[in-house]
């Protein structure tokens, strides 16, 4: 009897069980309920290893640091990543630091206090990690941006091409005959909206045209809030545009009520499309197209490379993770 006995058992999944089992926040009452009352009927006990580590003052589990507090790609991927820690038995704790704060600083301290085995970073800013890194004892892996050019000899990280990504989602709308096309979401300074703006400007320049920064892009931070405002500034100031690339599925989810409110619809007056390809995006009326990131295979790469490191074996590796684009219902195809 193991943990993937106590999900099949109790009808949720190991991320939900591994948290009940190590009594961390995020679950409902009755899933926590349910899975204590699998746990009390087949009388389940957890790792006694990792008891007798606690015991003699060291602690058994991984940290996963997650920058900001609304990413909700984040949360698809730390359930995923969860799951696979609980797969091979090993406890997780889940801290949470502001989108502007010191991750780096944040692990450091958590090194010194709690004594984790490892780090697991969903998301990072290269300053924090090259003035930091040197303060962790414990191995480090980064996902969702990509380490490879920050002279970081101990730290592994896997993240989506978000430049190529990009650029396939304007090749995509200029072959359904959009050439005026605004981008909201992330800024110039953050590493993955910035790859991500130069994907978009790449396509453009393949076409012989200059992406115009001042008139077609806005900045805002990943919310549906910030999304929605955004788009209500981009369309005061560039009224004309057909097409809209949010950089962030919970931006375009903004950006459609956005678009809404002003009158318009999606596709028939304004196309859209998102990027994370979210649960929530096959759902919104109409379906969104996105760029999907494969967070399963994200989380997988990050657990087993962290997994490796803590036990000796592998080097520090830099990977993208393969993307696919969706192509659904809110972009129209305009008359050539």
């Amino acid at each position: 009897m193991d943990i993937r006995d106590i999900a099949r058992l109790s009808g949720y999944s190991l991320g939900t069980v591994s948290r009940v089992l190590n009594d961390n926040p995020g679950v409902s009452d009755r899933a926590r309920e349910r899975v204590l009352q699998v746990v009390r009927d087949v009388g389940y006990e957890p790792n006694t290893n990792a008891r007798h580590l606690k015991m003699r003052g060291r602690s058994s589990s991984y940290a996963i640091i997650v920058k900001g507090m609304q990413n909700m790609l984040f949360t698809d991927i730390i359930e995923k990543a969860e799951g696979l820690f609980a797969q091979a038995d090993e406890e997780v704790r889940v801290h949470f630091v502001d989108e502007d704060a010191d991750e780096a600083a944040r692990a450091a301290h958590l090194d010194k206090v709690r004594h984790p085995k490892g780090f697991l970073f969903l998301g990072g800013t290269p300053r924090h990690f090259i003035e930091g890194l040197s303060e962790i004892s414990v191995p480090c892996v980064l996902l969702t941006n990509t380490a490879a050019d920050w002279g970081l000899d101990t730290l592994s990280s896997f993240t989506t091409d978000d430049a190529s990504a990009a650029e396939s989602v304007i090749d995509y709308l200029w072959e359904m005959g959009h050439c005026r096309i605004g981008v909201i979401g992330g800024n110039w300074v953050s590493e993955v909206s910035a790859r991500r703006l130069e994907g978009v400007e790449r396509a453009f320049r393949a076409r012989g045209v200059t992406f115009d920064r001042e008139r077609s892009y806005e900045p805002c931070r990943f919310s549906m809030d910030e999304g929605y405002q955004a788009t209500m500034r981009l369309l005061a100031r560039s009224g004309d545009l057909t097409a809209i690339f949010a950089l962030g599925d919970v931006i375009a989810l903004g950006a459609l009520r956005a678009i809404s409110d002003q009158g318009y619809r999606v596709p028939a007056d304004i196309s859209l499309v998102g990027f994370d390809g979210l649960d929530v995006s096959q759902y919104c009326v109409p379906r969104l197209s996105t760029v999907r990131q494969d967070t399963g295979l994200l989380a997988r790469r990050g657990v087993e490379a962290l997994m490796a490191a803590v036990e000796g074996r592998g080097t520090p590796a830099h990977e993208f993770v393969p993307f696919r684009l969706l192509r659904r219902e809110s972009v129209l195809a305009l008359r050539m």
